[in-house]
């Protein structure tokens, strides 16, 4: 994988940067960029989509870009219809997906049809879901518009909704025909969101790119305030990162793992202390502190590195440490055995051997998952 250098200083970027996800005749384009909600109509046009649509958004993006990307959507021919759902992680639901089952039929979209998801995360698991099952799956396009989505959820079909039990327990492996990536967006995104999708960004240089990570840590603050160009080329280098990796492993079955670094505990803190409480990427950025803990204890992790990785997601105002009463420390031990990461009760998690290499499929025992739960232990 290339490698790319983070600039401080204002640099020319073509209006557009591309990626690409080789996955045969599920391949598609990654666009990322600036003032590219103004273009869906015409991208859409341009991969020969049905003239019916849904745009599935919620009711904090609704309101800011959801009259903008109908209007591109009518220009091109399109015939759109909102379909707006409430914002948070408790709407990843099938009580939910229900409801936009319901409003797609009395919109009239048929098999022909095609769904916009518009939003952060949850609108992109929850509207590709409900494109992978509507009349056996229809097509559709992630427009992500918080930085997490833009980094990680966006790319690479996995589309689910939540449990009570865990996270992201009902879905499938489908992929979007279409990712549109307006870095723009990121201005009007709420603070503690923004800093939430920065765990994900810092996540890729951890597994896959320590030249990366090393930008990373030269350049936090340009990223602490937003600064578009730096964002542009941030984000274009986490899609290269995971569409190299997708295209690789579409389901999961081996080098995607990786991805997961930080997410089994972090999944099990969403689950067990309520979704929402923790935004996902505050949970991972607690979940990749207790796995560079176990990380120096089984592979060999430098200590130095270790705190390298911790005082990055300091230094970018995420959380690193919890408060776990015995009866979450239960509770979470628990989940991360029902998460779809486990095998036959046995917890998996992903390691680091260096920053910008791991190691997936690693059994921990119990014994050893409690030292790293005492690691985030406020």
């Amino acid at each position: 994988m290339p490698e790319l250098e983070l600039k401080a200083v204002k640099c020319i970027l073509p209006v557009m940067q591309a990626v690409d996800v080789s996955l045969g005749v599920r391949s598609y384009r990654i666009w990322i960029g600036r003032g590219l909600l103004e273009r869906i109509g015409q991208e859409c046009a341009g991969i020969g989509l049905g003239r019916k649509c849904a745009v599935i958004t919620d009711t904090n993006v609704g309101r800011l870009y959801a009259e903008s990307v109908c209007g591109s959507l009518r220009n091109a021919g399109f015939d759109p219809v909102v379909v707006e759902i409430r914002a948070g992680e408790a709407s990843k639901s099938l009580r939910t997906a229900e409801d936009c089952y319901e409003k797609l039929v009395k919109a009239g979209l048929d098999r022909k049809s095609f769904i916009v998801a518009l939003g952060g995360g949850v609108v992109g698991d929850l509207g590709g879901f409900v494109a992978a099952t509507y009349m056996r799956g229809i097509k559709y396009v992630q427009v992500p518009t918080s930085l997490l989505a833009q980094v990680d959820s966006s790319v690479g079909g996995k589309v689910a909704v939540n449990l009570k039990q865990g996270k992201n327990l009902v879905g499938a492996f489908y992929q979007p025909v279409l990712v549109i990536c307006d870095v723009g967006t990121l201005v009007t995104l709420p603070e503690r969101e923004y800093i939430s999708g920065l765990a994900e960004v810092i996540k890729y240089g951890v597994i896959a790119d320590s030249r990366f990570f090393t930008e990373l840590e030269l350049h936090f603050s340009e990223l602490s305030s937003r600064h578009l160009g730096v964002l542009e080329e941030v984000i274009t280098r986490c899609c290269q990162i995971k569409a190299d990796v997708v295209s690789r492993d579409e389901t999961e079955s081996g080098l995607r793992q990786i991805l997961n670094f930080g997410h089994t505990i972090g999944h099990a803190i969403e689950a067990v202390y309520g979704y929402g409480r923790f935004l996902h990427g505050e949970a991972v950025a607690i979940g990749m502190v207790g796995a560079t803990y176990l990380s120096t204890k089984i592979c060999g992790l430098p200590e130095s590195e270790r705190e390298r990785i911790v005082n990055l997601l300091k230094s970018v105002d995420l959380p690193v440490s919890i408060r776990i009463t015995q009866r979450r420390r239960e509770k979470i031990l628990q989940a991360m055995k029902v998460d779809k990461k486990a095998q036959g009760g046995e917890i998996k998690f992903v390691l680091a051997k260096r920053i910008g290499e791991v190691v997936w499929g690693q059994t921990v025992r119990d014994q050893e998952i409690n030292m790293a739960l005492d690691a985030i232990s406020a």
